[in-house]
């Protein structure tokens, strides 16, 4: 019997590939997703590491290291940050003087930039000590100390990243330059010209008691190296100093009773002449064999 008008028809009929477009579709989608989610991931492993650098160095200025951080945060990717590493051997039984002054400078230099208006999250001030790293110094076939090293925000360090200590020295200036052309971050060293920011930098104790005798100090002894109660001294003796000028300027100047200004110039001089005897006399025990004295000596 013929099927009427409004029989169904057999469906055409598909090729055996007429479902590969679709499947192409949502492979790509698949793949799309994954290299969101791996980038994210990336993206949250940096944030984490750049927390963490930043955490340490708001406690100090260079970061100490053992080969699972030196991997981490200076070896493993991701970066988008620079880092300086010191490799040195500072324990007593290792008898590197030159590694306990090269970490001087290293620390004046890093403070420096810790505590500049230019700190950011992009360089980072870091150590490994032998006896706390021995596998990293292995692992670089270093077998020297102290060395200088920059490891960049992207790829492997090149030859121009090792510092050239023999050649240029180990000056917190000099490593300032070297780091201004491998980083483009320019470091400004601060000038020692005053003792509080020489202490907020070196951080000496504020005095030193001799353990045999009990006595305290407060003026060191040696001129390349100052107490906290040093600077508060000098400080005081400044001031003073200052207010004899004040004075002294204010009895020239005034036009009061002449015998209260004559008392004022002797009150100003006497403070002017003491004080800087005394400030004049720390100078003396500090640069030893200084020839000149005032008053006290």
């Amino acid at each position: 019997m013929a099927l009427g008008a409004g029989a169904a028809r057999p469906l055409p009929h598909l090729p055996a590939g007429g479902c590969l477009p679709l499947r192409l579709l949502l492979l790509l989608l698949l793949l799309c997703g994954q290299l969101g989610g791996g980038q994210k991931k990336k993206e949250n492993l940096l944030a984490e590491k750049v927390e963490q650098l930043m955490e340490w160095s708001s406690r100090r200025s260079v970061i100490r290291m053992n080969g699972d951080k030196f991997r981490r945060f200076v070896k493993a990717p991701p970066r988008n940050y620079s880092v300086i590493v010191m490799f040195t051997a500072l324990q007593p039984q290792r008898q590197c003087s030159v590694c306990r002054q090269a970490n001087e400078e290293y620390q004046v230099l890093a403070n420096s930039w810790r505590y500049s208006s230019a700190f950011s999250n992009k360089l980072f001030f870091t150590i490994v000590d032998y006896d706390e790293g021995a596998d990293v110094f292995q692992q670089l076939n270093m077998n020297s100390a102290p060395t200088f090293m920059h490891f960049p925000p992207k790829g492997k360090p090149k030859r121009a990243d090792t510092f050239d200590l023999q050649r240029i020295g180990f000056a917190a200036e000099q490593l300032a330059k070297w780091i201004a052309d491998r980083t483009d971050v320019h470091c400004v060293v601060f000038a020692m010209t005053s003792g509080q920011m020489w202490n907020h930098i070196r951080g000496p104790p504020y005095a030193h008691k001799n353990p045999q005798n009990g006595q305290v100090s407060y003026i060191h002894g040696s001129s390349q190296a100052q107490f906290v109660a040093e600077s508060h001294i000098i400080l005081l003796l400044n001031a003073a100093i200052t207010m004899g000028m004040v004075l002294l300027n204010e009895a020239a100047t005034s036009k009061g009773d002449v015998g209260k200004r004559r008392i004022i110039c002797l009150v100003g001089l006497g403070l002017v002449v003491f004080f800087f005897s005394f400030l004049l006399s720390i100078f003396r025990s500090k640069y030893h064999g200084y020839p000149y004295s005032f008053l006290i000596k």
